[in-house]
């Protein structure tokens, strides 16, 4: 019979954090990007806290799939999303992405994340 110790406890007092979240990091890129269409993936990815890569993966996936497009300006992107395009589970399909966009349109997050303009 074995015995699973529990995990130390955070020293900062706070529950530790479990290992799962409700977005994903395509939702969570793609609602950054709502937020802001000139943000730098460098400023998504500190701010999700991800790596910079996954971040530009993530983007290349959506621009893919149709749900943004990438215009040069200078030597940043300006993005422009799609929000017609439904949600890609079955059983979300009949929405349109623009319905998790303004679910979280209105967050006030407390303040802006690195590399990102304050408004």
């Amino acid at each position: 019979m074995s015995i699973v110790s529990p995990a130390p406890p955070d020293p900062s007092g706070r529950p530790e954090t479990p290992p799962w979240t409700f977005l994903t990091h395509h939702a969570r890129v793609l609602l950054e990007i709502a937020h802001d269409p000139d943000v730098r993936l460098r400023a998504i990815a500190a701010w999700i806290g991800i790596t910079e890569r996954t971040v530009q993966n993530v983007v290349n996936d959506l621009h893919e799939a149709g749900y943004l497009t990438r215009r040069r300006v200078g030597r940043h992107n300006h993005y422009t999303l799609n929000t017609e395009l439904r949600l890609r589970y079955p059983t979300e399909a009949d929405l349109p992405v623009r319905c998790l966009i303004d679910m979280f349109a209105e967050r006030d997050p407390p303040g802006p994340p690195p590399g990102r303009r304050a408004r």
